[in-house]
Parts: C-alpha cells; structure tokens; sequence
C-alpha cells in the first residue's frame, strides 16, 4: 500500500491513530509535542491509550477522540535484581500483549479510514495496508543480563520493528547525541530509520538568575520503586533548610502529603509543571529518557536517580554523567544532602541542541502521504 492508504483518504483532513507504551508517563508525554504539531497541520486524532494516559492527553488537548487500548501491565521487583528477573520471566506475556495490541488494530481499522499510525513502542501497532511510524530511542538493547540475550532481545524487536513503514528515533543522529549508544546502535533494523531531534513537551525556560525553589524532586516510574524512592527522599528532605517542591507523578491519585519542607503536587499538567522547573536551581529525577528530553530542553542542572532493575536507564545515568550532562546516583547510595553538594562542585556542561528540529520532520511526513 503506498502511503496515504485507502481511497485518497489523506488528501483532505487525514486521520492518524496515536498510541504510546504505558510503563511509566515518558511515552505518553513525549508524544504530546509531536500531537501538537499534527493538529497545527489541520490533521485529525484518534489516541489509542488507557485511562492514566488518558487524563494526560485530556490535560493538554480538548476534543480529541479516545479509544481504550489495554496496556501491558507488568510487574516490577524491589530490588534491581528482582525486577530484571521478573521482567525475563515475563517475556512471554509481553510477546502475547504484541499479538492482542495487533489484532485490537485489525478490528479497529475495519471501522475506520486510518491515513497512518504512530506507535510509541508499542511493537503490535502496525498494518501492511497502512503506513505506520514507529517512535523509540532503544535500538541498542541493555537488558542488564548479557550480551547474548542483548542481541537476541534485539532480533526479537527488530523483527517487529521491521514491520513498520519508518522508525523515527528522538535523538540527534551525531556526536551530540543524548541516548549514546541505546539510539546509535551497531546493528540497525532493516526499515528506515530517522533520527528526529529530541522531543519535549515544555517551552523553553526564560534566562534568569533568580530562582524560587532551590531543588524540584519529580519522581515517575514502575511502582514499587517510585514510592521506595519518594519514602527515601522525605525522610531526608526535612534536615535541609531549603526551598522544595515535590512532583509526586501520580495523575489518578486524590490524597495529599502536607510538610513544612516544601510544596508536594500529586501531578501537574504540562504549563503548571514546566513553570515550576523553570523556578528551580537543580532538579533531581529518574533517568527515564523523556525526562532527560525535558531538561536538556529546559537547560536545568540534573541529579539523576536510575530506577533500579531498569538497565537502560542504568546505562543512561552514567552516559549523561560523563558527557557531564548529570550528576547520576545509583537508589542504594543516594543521600539527599550528599548529593546536593556534589552537584555544586560538578562542572555541568550545556550545549545548544536544536529541540524543534522534529516538526521539520512531521511537516515532511504530513505533506508526503498528502501528496
């Protein structure tokens, strides 16, 4: 099928289904700058999602149509090695996830005049009959067991990957690159690949030098080490006499912690949290690529916490560290006021990357299927 699909379908007002994976927010919010663009190119969305993702897309955009997609719903050790067992054991019930996602988009594609798909590593969201982008910054597999099972988790995608029409990567194809070797790996998939610039959701912080908060904690990520860490932090947060404000990334949650530390947020949408960053001195975060994204964008000083038993962002935290982008500490060693004051001695480096060179590359995609 060329592209544009069935009868002319993407001439007029084309029709893009959107979906992301559901581990943690990353995914989801990173499509966000990539809908907006769409939209300003006057085409239609339908997103593929559950109901967190949901209420994310629904703080940001008002009138898109949803549809409910089921998402994969793993579980996660507490500790590193657990999670990297459970994950491996695991392997079978994503492999079946693949095959439910792909036969859902049959059914839906049926009932709709789809002009392309946009999937977010979801590996079951593509369709010969249909042009379809595949969005993921992991080509180059750490799965934290071996090299062996690297290259053969990384056939098993590949496979998948190959399936689709592009492969659009969110990083800089060159020595400026934020994902190393995770998106610059030494085998690629046979489809096209396309390196797309980095994608972030926020705009661009204002220069100044006054700053409201000395630290913004935002913790994100697989339970239960999103609330092992946050425990940790507030434990700690009380010895410091500083100004902080904690982002908690739990959009579903209702209940509120009160502290005289600081300001604790549930969750915030995109205006009210790129603000708040905008206002602090230093950031403390995972290491979850989407985040990176966003405070490279925001050029914000970084203490990044890798989510223990995840390999990729073990990799990243010690890769932002020696292009000397962050400050990464492993969960086991991390204390609050030790890490603080290394990350007044550390020479922190920032580069002007261009953060808006992907809606060159939507525009083009938009007009070759139009035409």
């Amino acid at each position: 099928m060329a592209p544009g699909g069935k009868n002319n379908i993407c001439k007029e007002k084309p029709l893009f289904l959107v979906s992301a994976l559901d581990w943690g927010l990353g995914h989801t919010t990173r499509t966000v700058p990539l809908i907006r663009e769409l939209l300003d190119l006057d085409c239609q969305i339908v997103i593929a999602c559950n109901s967190i993702q949901k209420k994310i897309y629904e703080s940001e955009f008002s009138g898109l149509e949803f549809v409910d997609l089921q998402g994969y719903n793993l579980g996660y050790g507490r500790r590193g090695w657990s999670t990297k067992l459970k994950i491996s054991l695991q392997l079978g019930k994503i492999l079946t996830r693949i095959k439910a996602e792909n036969r859902w988009l049959k059914l839906f594609l049926e009932e709709n005049n789809v002009c392309a798909l946009i999937s977010d590593n979801r590996y079951g969201l593509s369709h010969p009959g249909v042009y379809s982008i595949f969005i993921t910054h992991q080509l180059g597999i750490k799965t934290g067991i071996g090299r062996l099972f690297d290259k053969i988790c990384q056939s098993i995608l590949y496979k998948y990957i190959n399936r689709f029409s592009e492969c659009w990567v969110p990083d800089f194809s060159n020595s400026i690159s934020l994902a190393g070797e995770l998106s610059h790996p030494q085998k690629f998939p046979s489809t096209a690949v396309h390196y797309v610039g980095a994608l972030s959701r926020f705009e661009s912080c204002d220069q100044q030098n006054d700053f409201l908060y000395d630290v913004v904690i935002i913790l994100s990520g697989p339970e239960p080490q999103r609330t092992i860490l946050e425990k940790m932090i507030l434990e700690q947060l009380p010895a410091l006499q500083m100004k902080t404000a904690f982002v908690r990334g739990l959009p579903n949650e209702t209940g509120e912690i009160t502290s005289v530390n600081g300001e604790f947020y549930n969750h915030l949408d995109t205006g009210k949290l790129n603000r708040l960053l905008c206002a602090s001195r230093m950031i403390i975060c995972r290491s979850g690529y989407s985040t990176v994204m966003d405070m490279i964008k925001l050029r914000k000083k970084m203490i990044v916490i890798p989510t223990p038993g995840q390999p990729e962002q073990e990799y990243l935290g010690k890769y932002l560290c020696a292009q000397q982008l962050a400050i990464n500490i492993p969960q086991h060693q991390f204390e609050l006021k030790r890490a603080l004051d290394a990350a007044e001695k550390f020479a922190y480096r920032h580069i002007n990357y261009d953060m808006n060179s992907y809606k060159d590359v939507v525009r083009n995609f938009v007009a070759k299927i139009s035409s």
